[in-house]
C-alpha cells in the first residue's frame, strides 16, 4: 500500500509539472502559423520551418534516450522548460526567416528532450501491472491542460498582439522548470 501511495505521489508531481509545461507550449504552438504569416512568410516557408523542427527532433531522440538513461530524465525536462522559455522570448524579435529556421531547429531538439524524457520517466514511475491505466490517466489530464491552453491562447491572441502569447508562454515554461526542479527522480520503489 505504501508503495502505491509513493508511486501516485511521483506521478502527481510529474503531472503537475508537465501540465504546466504543456500549457505554456499549448498557448503558442496552435497560433504559430499565424505568427509566421504575420511575419510575411508563406505556407511553404512555414512548412519548411515545421519540417526543421520535426527533423531536428527526429535526429536526436535516440541520443536523448541514451543520455536520459545515463544522466537521468529530469535534467532534460529542465533543459526543455528553461530552454523553450528563452526561445519563446526570441521568436517575437526574429526579423529574418532564417532566424525562425534556427529557432525551430533548437526547439525541435528541446521537444525531443521533453517527449523522450517525459515518456521514460512516466514508465519509470509505473510498474507493469497497471502501467497502461496510469499512463492513460496521466495523458488524459495532460490533454485537458493542452486544450485549455489553446482556448486561453485564442482569447489572448484576440485581445493582444500575437507576440504576447510567446511572452506568457515563456513565463509559464519558466514556472514549469521551477516545478521540475522539485520533481523527485528516485525510482527505487519500483525495483
Amino acid at each position: 500500500m505504501q508503495l502505491i501511495k509513493k508511486q501516485n505521489n511521483y506521478i502527481k508531481s510529474l503531472l503537475v509539472s508537465q501540465s504546466v509545461t504543456l500549457f505554456g507550449t499549448g498557448l503558442v504552438f496552435p497560433f504559430y502559423i499565424l505568427f509566421i504569416k504575420e511575419a510575411g512568410a508563406n505556407f511553404t516557408e512555414f512548412g519548411i520551418a515545421y519540417a526543421l523542427f520535426s527533423l531536428s527532433s527526429a535526429l536526436v531522440h535516440k541520443l536523448i534516450g541514451q543520455w536520459s538513461d545515463k544522466f537521468g530524465r529530469k535534467v532534460f525536462l529542465l533543459i526543455n522548460s528553461f530552454g523553450t522559455a528563452i526561445l519563446f522570448l526570441l521568436f517575437p524579435i526574429a526579423s529574418e526567416l532564417w532566424h525562425v529556421y534556427v529557432l525551430q531547429i533548437v526547439l525541435g531538439v528541446f521537444g525531443a528532450m521533453h517527449k523522450t524524457s517525459e515518456k521514460a520517466i512516466v514508465a519509470d514511475f509505473t510498474d507493469g501491472k497497471e502501467r497502461g491505466k496510469i499512463i492513460g490517466k496521466y495523458h488524459g489530464w495532460i490533454a485537458i491542460f493542452s486544450a485549455l491552453a489553446v482556448i486561453i491562447g485564442s482569447y489572448i491572441s484576440d485581445l493582444f498582439k500575437l507576440s504576447v502569447i510567446f511572452y506568457i508562454g515563456s513565463i509559464i515554461l519558466f514556472v514549469s522548470g521551477i516545478l521540475v526542479i522539485f520533481l523527485k527522480e528516485n525510482i527505487s520503489f519500483i525495483k
